[in-house]
């Protein structure tokens, strides 16, 4: 049966594929579609009865699943999933990295799931589009799920690498984070109360907690305001919020011209007359249009990579700096629109800085610290 279902798989992947996107993108119904594998397993491998009806049962866990690490993305206590090798798949459990117990018992069978995987989602993988990022915001009830794929050609060693990054739907609000220790209520109090009033950057690491936390404080934002919300990856979502409209990043394939970057879709959703601005992640020169956004009067938040808060507003200048024609000291003054800088660790706030404006004589940002875990508030 194991072998009946690789083929069954490798010709829906390969063969079958046009029958496959239909179903994707909802031109052919679950039912048909499961109806159309039948009668093509029936006709192409000769089987008939309840080895049809068991073959299709595990085709369809196959296909509306993600086959041998179902079991891990299930698992509410996973967070991320590194596939380094069909015999090595690696977990995050409740922050902890170790082996999961799940493998591929052969590079065969995993490369055939890479495929699948990249089909499934309808993304390229060949030569011209080697590493790739997407998003699979269907499949799963409880997580929205980000894929990186980065196949042979550009590893060192001969199997591709497949990283899974589970955003939860029922992403935790404020309320959640104060009970998980993330911060107290009186921090929880005073953050919410400035991100209502000022821009806010959240930096940190990978994994500390800035894109949960983000999450929960755009939640608080109150419904006549109206937010646009730009990403790479559809990590940030709504539960109620009634105008609250979401844009996502479309990279070109080397057979497409077609190319929205975070810069394309920020300029848009800047003409989109809304009261407050967020960038899910910033990365590149999308950050100019940030900076300018909130230093003509708009209320802003984003996060980024930085090893602690006073040094965002620099990270996010560094960006800036691609596609601008201001100096850098011109962009850090730009920076004193940002009232608020929170740095994330290890799932904690961890320091909160106040931006008190730029300091002509000294030709540098001031801040002033409101928290810090482990020191006393100022």
């Amino acid at each position: 049966m194991t072998d009946l279902l690789d083929r069954l798989v490798e010709d829906y992947s390969t063969r079958k594929q046009s029958s496959l996107l239909q179903m994707k993108k909802g031109i052919i119904g679950r039912e048909d579609f499961l109806q159309e594998a039948s009668g093509y397993a029936q006709m192409q491998y000769g089987i008939y009865g309840e080895e049809l009806e068991t073959l299709i049962d595990l085709f369809e866990q196959y296909i509306f699943g993600y086959s041998r690490i179902s079991p891990l993305i299930d698992d509410e206590e996973i967070s991320d999933i590194r596939i380094i090798s069909h015999d090595n798949i690696r977990i995050k459990r409740a922050g902890r990295r170790m082996a999961s117990e799940i493998t591929f018992p052969t590079d065969k069978e995993y490369r055939q799931f890479v495929d699948y995987v990249a089909t499934k989602n309808q993304v390229n993988i060949s030569n011209l589009n080697a590493i790739q990022r997407f998003t699979d915001s269907d499949s799963h009830p409880d997580f929205i799920l980000r894929f990186t794929i980065s196949m042979p050609l550009v590893n060192t060693y001969s199997e591709p690498y497949l990283c899974i990054r589970k955003v939860p739907r029922k992403f935790p609000e404020v309320q959640d984070l104060i009970k998980a220790g993330m911060l107290s209520r009186e921090l929880a109090e005073t953050l919410v109360a400035r991100f209502r009033q000022g821009s806010t950057l959240i930096c940190g690491g990978n994994s500390s907690g800035k894109t949960t936390l983000l999450n929960a404080l755009k939640e608080t934002l109150p419904d006549n305001m109206a937010i646009l919300v730009t990403q790479q990856a559809d990590e940030l979502t709504t539960k109620r919020h009634p105008d609250m409209m979401f844009l996502h990043s479309l990279p070109g394939s080397g057979e497409s011209q077609v190319n929205y970057d975070l810069k394309n879709i920020s300029i848009a959703g800047l003409t989109m007359d809304v009261d407050f601005f967020i960038i899910g992640e910033v990365k590149g020169d999308e950050a100019l249009y940030l900076l300018n956004a909130a230093y003509t009067g708009q209320l802003c938040a984003a996060t980024i990579h930085a090893p602690s808060a006073d040094k965002a507003t620099t990270k996010l200048v560094d960006y800036a700096m691609q596609g601008s024609r201001y100096t850098r000291n011109e962009l850090m003054k730009m920076m004193e629109c940002f009232d608020t800088c929170i740095f994330m660790e290890n799932y904690m706030v961890s320091q909160v800085y106040a931006g008190e404006g730029w300091d002509e004589k000294c030709g540098e940002l001031r801040y002033r610290r409101i928290w810090e875990r482990g020191g006393e508030d100022d």
